[in-house]
């Protein structure tokens, strides 16, 4: 905590960003959230580094590549409630539809079969694939998750809410914890 107010991050890995503008949904009841909490790293903050000491995370999306593997973990390390916000980092929804297609196949499809520039598999600058996209929990330990696609506003909001109250969130049907 920071001057009596939950810490809180939301992190996008691979999926589309509805969550995140599920979350910018919240309208009022952000003000009432800011009252509570901080927001201290995500696509709506500058911050470029994970920062230590987190109280809840909310992660976005699948782990589909090295780089979202990494950032996850490091995450898992400095955050006291990682939560799975949204189908994607729940189930790997969307993401996991290339599942069944070998990741040297797939690249050769998108950047050879598919382009009509430079035919080529990039080295630089992309991360590599996994051989799947797997939901944040194959990977590491979740404490709460919030299905949808995308959750509605209410369920996020409530959720922070409860924990920045120091409870599970309790919306029954809507977010499982632990």
């Amino acid at each position: 905590m920071t001057n009596g107010k939950v810490k809180v991050a939301t992190v996008w890995l691979d999926g589309c960003s509805g969550c995140h503008m599920s979350f910018l949904d919240l309208d009022e009841m952000l003000l009432t959230i800011v009252e509570k909490a901080t927001i201290v790293y995500g696509p709506l903050v500058d911050t470029q580094e994970f920062p230590e000491g987190v109280d809840v995370t909310l992660v976005e999306g699948a782990v589909a590549n090295q780089d979202d593997l990494k950032l996850v973990q490091k995450i898992r390390q400095n955050t006291r409630v990682l939560v799975a916000l949204g189908d994607c980092a729940v189930t790997s929804n969307v993401p996991s539809m290339r599942n069944w297609v070998p990741v040297k196949k797939l690249l050769e499809r998108g950047y050879i079969e598919n382009a009509t520039e430079t035919l080529q598999i990039p080295k630089d600058g992309v991360p590599a694939l996994l051989r799947q996209a797997v939901p944040v929990g194959a990977v590491v330990q979740v404490d709460a998750h919030i299905p949808g696609c995308p959750p509605s506003a209410a369920a996020i909001g409530k959720a922070l809410l409860d924990i920045a109250a120091g409870q599970p969130p309790k919306l029954a049907g809507m977010v499982k914890f632990g």
